[in-house]
């Protein structure tokens, strides 16, 4: 018999928690890192916006691996997911997102790598930084409503 028993209930509030928390997480560093960047950036900075920019990207792995746990585990039944038109939006523009952030990564790493005084910011950085801040606002919404079974295509 084993130590703990937990029913789905509780293995789903769990996994539920964990998902918000990598979210909130990963919120916080976009838009930390969107509050950091400027047109031009020190060494520091450069260094500064690595850490921050690492754990985006370990926040983004576990809000993906939280919410397929959540879907494919201990979640509402599968077929609420799959059939739901918000919910494959909010996928696609969650893959969508991820590789927005891959140019702005190699690019601190670039400068904390040549370790300049002053760096320019290329403006394509900016820009696919603000476009993540701007999924960070529409993915949950399309969660609000998929929540409540809105889209739901049955």
């Amino acid at each position: 018999m084993p130590l703990f028993q937990y029913d789905s209930a509780v293995l789903y509030t769990i996994f539920r928690l964990l998902h918000y928390l990598a979210i909130l997480v990963l919120a916080i560093t976009l838009i930390i890192e969107n509050r950091a960047i400027s047109p031009t950036i020190s060494d520091e900075e450069a260094i500064n916006l690595v850490k921050v920019d690492n754990i985006f990207r370990i926040s983004a792995f576990l809000v993906a691996v939280f919410g397929v746990i959540l879907w494919l585990g201990v979640g509402k039944p599968e077929a609420f997911y799959g059939m739901n038109l918000f919910f494959q939006i909010k996928i696609v523009l969650f893959a969508f997102a991820a590789p927005l952030s891959v140019y702005p990564t190699f690019y601190f790493f670039k400068v904390r790598r040549d370790r300049l005084p002053e760096n320019a910011v290329p403006s394509l950085v900016r820009l696919l930084m603000k476009l993540e801040l701007l999924l960070l606002v529409i993915i949950p919404m399309l969660a609000y409503l998929m929540a409540r079974g809105i889209g739901l295509m049955i």
